[in-house]
């Protein structure tokens, strides 16, 4: 605030206080009091002057603190400003110095480059000329190879080739089947152990199961019941059942024939109850029969459940579970298909703990791969296929349904379960006593090894020995050499593993042999 408007405000403030008291002293009529008063008023006047010259002075000083303090800061600032500027003067001077003597460097470099490039430039016409030279000596030697070999260069290059050619491609089939048979042996060592492991820790019967199924009776006096007046009964219970029976001279039995193992063994029940009850006539036949087959169906879930049950299953659609108890009334090669189905589970679940995978899901998959072999109605689908789509239908999941489509190669594999369910499904059936081959199939694939060894150019003969196991081609010595009959062995072999399905494995053994006869006379 400016001192000389303090200095008003104080001399108004005195002056209002002098005037009210000397209103007071007034009014009280002393002139004594009311010069009192105004002795009292010139002296608050007068300090309040006092007052306000001092408040001044400090105000004053305070000003030129503050103008001291502002000033220096100011002279930092620029002091440090200039600082900087000169910073930057040098190192921009020091930057143009360093770019001084690069160009100086790059200068000197290009005119030794120059130099460098003539140089290089006479070299190469010195090059060029031998190239020529050379050129007309290479060609006046190839006149004169010519000339003495009868040959141009261009037929004896393709003779050149050509055998090189053959020597190569020679060899590259013995390198091709030596690398294949090393990756085999590399490859399958480990597979090998878990599959024997896996082997040895499953046990499996070695039933075989046939067609036809025996009941026997007490005495030879019951067949003449079952056969009936004029062949009725014996009619009405093949009509029922879907069963041939054979009443023969064998003594005491009946055969029970029927591809179909459900139907013999409801017809064999049946049996079972119309003897021991004694009244043998069509309409009790057909009631019988309706009561068995009942009597079969719970069974047949009875049978899913204990199976599911015993290989700790849990979750599975109670139709698949039926299915499940109708394979233990079929077969497959002459092996029950449920004790295929759970051996393939325990396998599965053995191999897949061995290599670190889920062990129940594999074992799921492994018990339902061959549901499409007892469907309730008959699909032009494949087994696999139709099996796939049953397990999608009740909820499986698609690991499973994958398994099960592609354990025949009938859909791509997509889940690593798939090819653990296909390798068990053929060491079930492949294992000793597990299935009967039959002759015509059996005959029919022999044939078939020769037929194909015999397609190929220069093969004389051709025999499968050791039940097919192994295959002997004999070749014409005159037509195959001793290098292509390694190629022939090893084109064989690729051309049946890739065309044919077969059990095990087939060694091919290609024989050549050359005989010199002379007469001495």
């Amino acid at each position: 605030m400016d001192p000389n408007i303090l200095y008003i405000i104080i001399g108004a403030i005195a002056l209002i206080l002098g005037l009210i008291v000397g209103k007071i002293i007034f009014s009280k009529n002393s002139k004594k009091k009311l010069a009192e008063a105004e002795a009292q008023s010139q002296t608050i006047i007068h300090e309040a002057q006092l007052r306000a010259e001092t408040i001044r002075k400090e105000k004053e000083l305070e000003a030129k603190e503050r103008f001291v303090k502002l000033k220096s800061a100011h002279d930092k600032a620029v002091f440090e400003k200039n600082k900087k500027i000169s910073d930057t003067e040098n190192r921009i001077n020091q930057r143009e110095q360093n770019i001084k003597q690069k160009e100086e460097h790059l200068d000197k470099k290009l005119k030794e480059n120059e130099a460098i490039k003539d140089n290089l430039n006479h070299q190469i016409e010195l090059v060029n000329i031998k190239r020529n030279e050379l050129e007309k000596h290479q060609e006046e030697h190839i006149r004169r190879l010519e000339k003495i070999a009868n040959l141009t260069a261009e037929e004896a290059k393709t003779q050149l080739l050509e055998t090189l050619k053959n020597e190569a491609h020679s060899q590259a089939a013995q390198i091709q089947q030596e690398i294949i048979e090393e990756a085999k042996l590399k490859s399958s060592k480990e597979a090998r152990k878990i599959i024997i492991q896996t082997i040895q820790r499953t046990a499996a019967e070695q039933a075989i199961e046939n067609t036809i199924t025996v009941f026997n009776l007490e005495s030879d006096e019951i067949k003449g019941q079952i056969i009936g007046r004029e062949g009725r009964n014996i009619r009405a219970i093949e009509a029922a059942t879907g069963v041939d029976l054979i009443v023969d001279d064998t003594p005491e039995a009946i055969l029970l024939s029927s591809f179909d193992p459900l139907r013999r063994e409801v017809a064999r029940l049946s049996l079972q109850r119309l003897v021991a009850d004694g009244r043998i006539h069509p309409s009790r036949i057909e009631e019988v029969v309706e009561k068995t087959k009942k009597q079969i169906e719970d069974q047949v879930r009875e049978i899913g459940e204990r199976t599911v049950m015993e290989l700790s299953i849990h979750g599975m659609h109670k139709e698949l579970i039926r299915m499940v108890g109708r394979m233990r009334f079929r077969s497959s090669y002459g092996q029950n298909l449920l004790m295929h189905s759970r051996e393939t589970a325990n396998l599965c679940a053995t191999m897949a703990s061995e290599l670190k995978l889920n062990a129940k899901l594999a074992k799921r998959a492994g018990l339902l791969h061959d549901i499409g072999k007892v469907p309730d109605e008959e699909s032009e689908l494949s087994h696999a296929l139709l099996g796939a789509k049953l397990a999608e239908r009740y909820g499986e999941q698609p690991a499973v349904v994958n398994a099960i489509g592609a354990h025949h190669e009938e859909m791509p594999m997509e889940y690593t379960i798939a090819p653990i369910v296909q390798a068990c499904d053929a060491i079930s059936g492949a294992r000793p006593g597990a299935r009967r081959e039959i002759m015509q199939q059996y005959l029919q694939r022999i044939k078939d090894l020769e037929n194909l060894a015999m397609s190929y150019d220069g093969v004389e003969k051709a025999y499968a020995v050791q039940a097919g196991r192994e295959l002997r081609v004999i070749v014409e010595a005159d037509k195959i050499t001793d290098n292509q009959s390694d190629t022939l062995s090893f084109e064989i072999a690729q051309k049946i593993q890739t065309e044919m399905t077969f059990p095990g494995q087939i060694k091919v053994t290609v024989i050549r042999e050359k005989r010199a006869v002379n007469v001495a006379r």
